[in-house]
């Protein structure tokens, strides 16, 4: 599916005929709205208490036959939901009412209505929110209804909801109205609440080891802790420039530092980039930092939260993902950064360690450098595009060169490379975690390699955080962090090919007309 802003959705304005049949069916939807509200019924009332859940209701009562229901005939249930259709028979009527739950069928009958308040019933709409109260008892079909016998409106609707059978397609529409995607799109429903699972569970791992949930500044004086193109701001009063966060990394360890040894965040980044299926400017990351740990320590617990995941979401480690299936059953597979270029990206040994090579290699694969790159930067931009789409089982790569981790605790074997890795699944990047380097002296004249690079053009090179730098003066104890993506997390867990499907309002550009 094409994250691309369709033609129609951003440029074109409404056939003329489609405005017309909306504002005649809103005319009709109001003029019945009047006459309700002439008789009596008021449109938006608040005195509607439901007792009882739809799923509640099918998971108890859905295996009961017939005669054990007729048994029940003085056991009311009071639910209220949307009409999402109606199918009127002259003197009684079958609606599908639908609450957060599900959907059930619901019987309505002059009969047992009496003929005034049927009457009334016939001025609803599909769309309209109902409370309704009744037994429950099986159609000649056997499925499984209730028997209306009384309905109270709670909410009138005035804009007709899409086709049924057509339903909402229309990818930009669904993006941009995501409440109406939401009440036709089942699927999408789901889609949501596994994310709430999959960040409940998370939380719930941490806090459960002994983690401390904080929130840290999301406007910054300085934004650090990734090397990304921050969005700026400014603040009147302070007569002061701000951006906001790429990254939470170097506020969470200043608290490490003043003895909150164990700490997360779970909330948003922002980052001043490109929109693609697997990129939205705002998303949501978690981070953590473990005291007395080491990256080694935290690919061990990668495996097991996102395991935990899989399993609260879908029961199995077993994912099927566009098509094809995914084992999350650890030891995960695991490469060194240049072994990966090697036997997987199938890069020639001699570029691993020539600058001139590599660079050459990086640009005819697409790479675009700036004046100044180095080894580091290079093979990056090769891995980017030779290695990491074929890392489609989960994946850890360890050994990053030293000058693409300016945060990394350098490898006591190899003072070219660092204690870090990344984790990939189906492709893409999953998460970053590493050995926080805690030396102040080392730190700051990687800070100042960082400002050079920004001198020289780089835009996304970090900035000097003179305070930061500090509070390391006054001693980190080793640690180890790690940044993980929720949203890519949920479009695994998910099936969803791109971030838009997981994420409720993602950016688009203003609709027109």
């Amino acid at each position: 599916m094409s994250d691309k802003p369709t033609k129609n959705a951003e440029t074109s304005e409404k056939p003329l005929t489609k405005i017309l049949d909306d504002n005649l069916l809103m005319r009709q939807r109001r003029q019945k709205a009047q006459e309700l509200k002439e008789a009596g019924i008021p449109l938006f009332p608040n005195n509607f208490r439901p007792r009882n859940l739809i799923a509640d209701i099918m998971t108890e009562h859905e295996r009961m036959d017939s005669g054990r229901l007729e048994d029940m005939q003085d056991t009311k249930f009071a639910l209220a939901g949307r009409i999402m259709a109606i199918r009127s028979f002259g003197k009684a009527a079958f609606i599908k009412l639908q609450d957060r739950s599900g959907s059930l069928q619901c019987h309505l009958e002059k009969n047992v209505l009496g003929e005034e308040r049927y009457g009334l019933f016939k001025k609803l709409d599909v769309g309209d929110i109902i409370g309704v109260r009744g037994p429950l008892f099986r159609t000649r079909t056997q499925e499984l209804t209730l028997r209306v016998e009384h309905w109270q409106l709670v909410t009138k609707n005035y804009r007709a909801l899409p086709e049924k059978f057509h339903g909402l397609t229309d990818v930009e529409q669904r993006y941009r109205q995501r409440y109406l995607d939401l009440i036709m799109n089942q699927e999408v429903r789901e889609i949501f609440k596994a994310r709430s699972t999959i960040v409940a569970t998370i939380r719930r791992y941490l806090q459960d080891r002994g983690f401390l949930e904080v929130e840290t500044p999301m406007m910054q004086h300085i934004p650090g802790g990734a090397m990304a193109r921050p969005f700026e701001t400014f603040h009147n009063a302070l007569g002061m420039k701000l951006f906001l966060r790429v990254a939470p990394e170097l506020y969470l360890k200043r608290l490490v530092v003043g003895g909150l040894e164990r700490v997360f965040e779970l909330n948003r980044n922002f980052r001043n980039e490109g929109v693609s299926v697997r990129h939205n400017p705002e998303f949501t990351m978690l981070e953590f930092y473990q005291t007395y740990a080491t990256y080694e320590d935290l690919m061990s617990t990668t495996e097991e939260v996102v395991g935990l995941c899989a399993k609260a979401v879908l029961g199995t480690l077993k994912v099927p993902y566009q098509g094809r299936e995914i084992d999350l059953t650890p030891p995960w597979q695991n490469f060194d950064f240049r072994t990966s270029l090697l036997e997987i990206g199938g890069v020639p040994p001699d570029v691993l360690f020539n600058t001139e090579k590599a660079l050459d290699l990086s640009r005819q694969v697409g790479g675009v450098h700036k004046p100044g790159d180095g080894l580091g930067k290079a093979l990056g931009k090769i891995f980017d595009v030779l290695v990491e789409p074929e890392l489609f089982q989960p994946t850890f790569i360890t050994g990053y060169p030293l000058d693409i981790s300016p945060l990394s605790r350098t490898n006591d074997l190899d003072a070219e490379i660092v204690d870090r890795f990344e984790f990939f699944i189906a492709g893409r990047e999953m998460g970053n975690g590493f050995s926080e380097l805690n030396d102040p002296d080392d730190q700051r004249a990687r800070f100042m390699d960082q400002v050079a690079q920004r001198e020289a053009g780089d835009d996304e090179a970090q900035y000097m955080d003179a305070d930061y730098v500090r509070a390391l003066e006054f001693g980190m104890p080793p640690t180890a962090g790690e940044g993980l993506g929720i949203d890519r997390l949920v479009m695994l867990l998910t099936d969803q090919p791109s971030i838009r499907e997981v994420i409720l309002f993602p950016l688009l550009r203003p609709e027109q007309g």
